[in-house]
């Protein structure tokens, strides 16, 4: 029988099932997983990073862009605590994923040795599984147990620590031999039967989707239901890729920034189908909209994870099922009632939403998001981290089937240049454009290195009004005219990129924008645009003097 040591079986392993791609930043403490991977180029690639936070923010991006988990390798200690962003931002956006983590030796344990971390704790509750691989002879089970822990039910993110003694030893014990297939738990016939039946009773039904997992057959499946059936269809908060947004079903997102017409929708609706919803703080308006824990509205509940299930609502029907099986049991159904204005209307309020003033600022992002919606391709990537920036991408763009949204669940800032980078890794024939304010870049600005390096390069755009938008919004409605700690003094953001090896440009007027974006389109090295924004125009509709105005008005 063949001898290896653990890192070469653990790099074997996810070879078998199914790995091509993994991200992290290198330590002392897996040298051995390290070792291995320098035989596996071209099978399962190793790229790069600049910092943990940054690689564990690629792993969940490229997670949740492809569905098979993304793969994290960092170091022990403070490695683990930096990539820790990216656990939790994977778990919130029910995102596959598995970081491995360096650990001191097995006979070191217990002492608080250098860098010592119980990674069962720290992790335990952000983690869909946390665990630690002791035996050598235990990397097959354990490796089969992560991943299909990360894709199966609400798919989410896993932890593995790996002592470093344990990496070195040797086994005959074989690797795995091949992919876990994870089959979706179907609705019993009698499941959709009572869905059809409820809806058909309704006068003003409203079907919820979003979560993770879904595939195009499975959005597909539920559109032709909710047109055959003309029911509108919201998408939770930052999900509304999974739907055709060109859909005359599609009434927008319910998430940050909701709209009146939303969340009238939603409290109006007397009927609820809601599919892989897990019911978060921002979907449900800070839990406004429905009320805890009984609804008004009548709720049907589908979800891939039997613990969402009356989490946080009863429903008056659960469903255990996965999105793509309960969409696929609807597929060629329908059903009719007197709710055709109902949807009609939903679908107007969407597209009035669209509608905007002139901003008061050099650069205006109406104009630059319908210039985007009508000029990036049909299989484009858009990402954004966190700050009132993101309303551009997430409010104001229009997905078709085959473009994609990579937006963190969590509001973690940081999140859009690694989300970017990892789906140029992915998919590099796509146009990916990140979105970024100037002090969302900045959290992770570095990984434009990573870029560089792994020859994955996006378009950048950075939304520069010298604050931090979101917190300089609710200060001045709290605290009008108090201006503390929100005001930034920035680099040279188009330098900076240069010195990347990137093209990159200062737009100064919203007419510059489409020539520059052209040029950028047609660099080979990536493009960064810096555009220059007004802290005025911090809201589409609602500016900061106005803000400030109408809170002292309240005072």
């Amino acid at each position: 029988m063949q001898q290896r040591n653990g890192g070469r079986l653990l790099v074997d392993c996810l070879k078998a099932l199914g790995a091509t791609q993994s991200f992290g930043v290198p330590g002392e403490s897996y040298l051995a997983v390290l070792d291995a991977l320098h035989d596996t180029r071209g099978e399962l690639d190793f790229t790069l990073c600049r910092n943990e936070g940054g690689a564990s923010f690629m792993a969940a991006a490229y997670g949740k862009l492809t569905g098979s988990p993304g793969i994290c390798f960092v170091t022990r200690g403070p490695g683990a605590t930096n990539a820790s962003i990216g656990v939790h931002t994977a778990m919130q956006d029910s995102a596959p994923m598995i970081l491995f983590v360096g650990q001191v030796g097995t006979d070191m344990k217990g002492r608080e040795a250098f860098q010592e971390v119980d990674y069962r704790a720290a992790f335990g509750t952000v983690a869909k599984w946390a665990t630690e691989i002791d035996d050598v002879e235990r990397i097959p089970e354990i490796m089969m147990r992560a991943w299909t822990t990360a894709v199966s039910g609400r798919p989410g993110p896993v932890v593995v620590a790996l002592p470093e003694d344990m990496l070195t030893d040797t086994t005959a014990v074989p690797a795995l031999t091949g992919p876990v297939s994870v089959q979706e738990a179907a609705p019993a016939p009698a499941a959709a039967g009572a869905v059809l039946d409820t809806l058909a009773a309704a006068e003003r039904p409203l079907i919820l989707m979003g979560g993770g997992g879904w595939t195009a057959d499975g959005s597909q499946s539920l559109q032709g239901f909710a047109e055959a059936s003309d029911i509108p269809v919201l998408a939770a908060f930052r999900f509304q890729d999974l739907y055709d947004n060109h859909s005359a079903t599609y009434a927008g997102d319910a998430g940050v920034g909701m709209t009146p017409a939303t969340k009238a929708l939603i409290k109006d609706a007397d009927v609820i189908l809601a599919i892989n919803v897990r019911f978060g703080e921002m979907t449900t308006d800070g839990y406004t909209l429905l009320n805890v824990p009984c609804p008004a509205q009548k709720l049907i509940h589908v979800h891939a994870s039997d613990r969402e299930l009356g989490k946080v609502y009863q429903p008056d029907l659960a469903i255990h099922a996965g999105p793509n099986a309960f969409a696929a049991a609807l597929d060629g159904q329908s059903v009719s009632g007197p709710w055709a204005d109902w949807r009609a209307k939903a679908r107007a309020d969407y597209e009035a939403s669209f509608g905007l003033p002139d901003l008061p600022s050099p650069v205006d992002m109406g104009k630059v998001t319908d210039y985007l919606r009508e000029r990036l391709p049909e299989d484009a990537v858009l990402t954004n981290g966190a700050g009132n920036f993101t309303v551009w991408p997430n409010k104001f763009f229009k997905f078709g089937p085959g473009q994609r949204l990579l937006a963190p669940q969590s509001g973690a800032m940081g999140y859009g240049l690694p989300a970017a980078v990892a789906a140029k890794v992915a998919c590099p024939d796509r146009t990916v454009v990140c979105f970024a304010g100037d002090g969302d870049f900045q959290m992770n600005c570095q990984e434009l290195g990573t870029a560089m390096q792994a020859g994955a390069q996006p378009i950048v755009l950075i939304l520069n009004n010298g604050v931090y938008g979101t917190i300089r919004m609710h200060q001045e409605r709290t605290y009008p005219d108090r201006v503390s700690g929100t005001s930034l003094e920035n680099p040279d953001f188009v330098m900076l990129a240069k010195s990347y090896g990137y093209h990159a440009e200062l737009v100064e007027q919203t007419e510059d924008f489409a020539a520059a974006f052209e040029r950028a389109m047609a660099s080979d090295t990536g493009a960064v645009l810096e555009l220059v924004i007004s802290s005025e125009a911090l809201t589409p509709r609602q500016t900061l003097s106005q803000m400030r105005a109408a809170a002292k008005g309240g005072q």
